[in-house]
């Protein structure tokens, strides 16, 4: 991280140190790694202490500083350890954060939010800006309000792009997150119906969104998706300009000519502003990673990284964050999507498309768990995703765990569909049918909510070549 003492730290947290010798102990500098995992503690670092219901980290913060922690941040004193105690550690560390970031502000910061995706599209502009300098992007999906704060503390000094996902369960979340890390650069990937309990509506969700744009610094830029109609609408709350990017006619950075390239990637033709038309062969799979990808490419042009860097970069992109969009092949000739990270019923639909791509005919399963968060909007969002499921043509269709079972309801008003449904109780039970029928060449497409989904693409994955 950006050094500090640990007396600035405790100014900047309006926190107090209780140390045995309170003027050395501030005097200590820290400038290794932040961390509210014991274990993760380096040389230099700062442990933050969290008291669980469960777990009350304090109690390892003598080893945390054994292992080289200078301090640690926590809610009460521990005896023998130098520590900054606060009322709340977690509002405390939002607090270095922004304090951190004011210590390098010629650094270029990119928040990412949207209903879906918007993971995928970090990952997208990360791996693009790393092409033009040093970049610190969120992990996974660490995009709320101790996410955030932990990877900015990740900015070293020769950082020059901080690329940070920001989530949002409400209004208020996200102009949080902001005040943390004012962005240079705001992308807004779509609207819907994830987390709409919280939200209370799509209007909800979009007013909640739309904070990222109102929330840009002085000389920012706001990059909308151009194929959303909610989303174009926060244009008019940007005070900084603002550009499209998607297929439709109005982006300034747009894809044309899509083509599927087989197994599920797709390859297009790239406009941006004032250069010549560029291919573009992706290699994430999904037709939805074509919007990300413009996105992406958006942010890379704005920060100056050339067409030819853009299109070599996405062409040469494999991985994106663990457990989206990852397709493998077993040795038996079976593939696997493994989408298991997260749901909502705009993801399910993108990887349902994902299924038929990928398979090019073959036999499609499509292992499903629930939705969380839908609020009143539960039952009708599995439905919809079972009635696009009969659509698309998926041949066995499983659903895992009753909360799931609308899913097979809305297949079946599919008067056409002449697939196989099924509801299996829980994941062992969805393992255990699927090692009992998968046939080679079979596609498997297993999503779900976070409830141990990934446990069905993990045991899948015995056998991969």
């Amino acid at each position: 991280m950006i050094p500090f003492t640990v007396a600035e730290i405790t100014a900047v947290v309006g926190g107090t140190l209780h140390a045995t010798d309170p003027s050395a102990a501030g005097a200590a500098v820290v400038d290794g790694p932040v961390e509210y995992d014991s274990r993760k503690v380096g040389p230099g670092g700062l442990f933050v202490a969290f008291a669980g219901a469960k777990v009350d980290a304090h109690d390892f913060a003598a080893k945390a500083v054994a292992d080289g922690a200078v301090a640690v941040l926590g809610s009460r004193p521990v005896d023998g350890v130098p520590t900054i105690v606060v009322e709340d550690p977690r509002a405390a560390l939002g607090l270095l954060a922004r304090a951190a970031l004011e210590r390098r502000d010629d650094i270029t910061v990119v928040a990412i939010t949207g209903s879906s995706g918007k993971t995928s599209t970090k990952d997208l502009i990360a791996a693009l800006l790393r092409t033009a300098g040093p970049t610190v992007a969120t992990i996974g999906s660490e995009n709320n309000e101790l996410g955030t704060p932990y990877t900015v503390l990740k900015v070293a000094a020769e950082t020059r792009f901080l690329v940070l996902e920001m989530g949002a369960r409400g209004g208020g979340h996200l102009a949080y997150l902001c005040g943390i890390a004012p962005p240079d650069v705001s992308v807004v990937v779509n609207v819907g119906t994830s987390h709409i309990a919280e939200f209370g509506s799509l209007e909800g969700t979009t007013l909640a969104k739309g904070e990222l744009v109102e929330a840009l610094r002085p000389g920012g830029l706001a990059i909308l998706n151009a194929d959303d109609e909610r989303v174009r609408s926060m244009a008019s709350r940007s005070a900084a300009p603002v550009r499209f990017a998607g297929e439709s006619e109005v982006s300034d950075f747009r894809a044309t000519d899509v083509e599927d390239l087989g197994r599920g990637r797709f390859g297009f033709t790239m406009h941006l502003p004032g250069t010549g038309p560029v291919q573009v062969r992706l290699d994430v799979a999904g037709r939805h990673q074509v919007g990300n990808a413009l996105l992406a490419a958006a942010v890379a042009s704005h920060a100056g990284v050339d067409p030819a860097t853009i299109a070599a970069t996405l062409g040469d992109l494999e991985g994106l964050s663990s457990r989206r969009m990852d397709v493998f092949d077993r040795a038996d000739d079976v593939t696997v999507i493994d989408d298991s990270y997260n749901a909502n019923p705009a993801s399910m639909a993108a990887a349902l498309r994902a299924l038929v791509a990928v398979a090019g005919g073959r036999r499609m399963i499509a292992v499903l768990g629930s939705m969380a968060e839908l609020g009143e909007y539960e039952r009708t969002g599995h439905e919809e995703v079972g009635r696009l499921a009969a659509e698309l043509g998926v041949d066995r269709l499983v659903a895992v765990g009753e909360q799931a079972a609308p899913i097979l309801h809305g297949a079946s008003v599919v008067a056409s569909w002449g697939g196989d449904p099924v509801l299996v109780t829980d994941q062992e039970a969805a393992v255990a049918l699927l090692r009992a029928e998968l046939r080679p060449r079979d596609v498997v497409l297993v999503k779900g909510s976070r409830y141990r989904t990934w446990d069905i693409a993990d045991a899948l994955r015995a056998g991969v070549r």
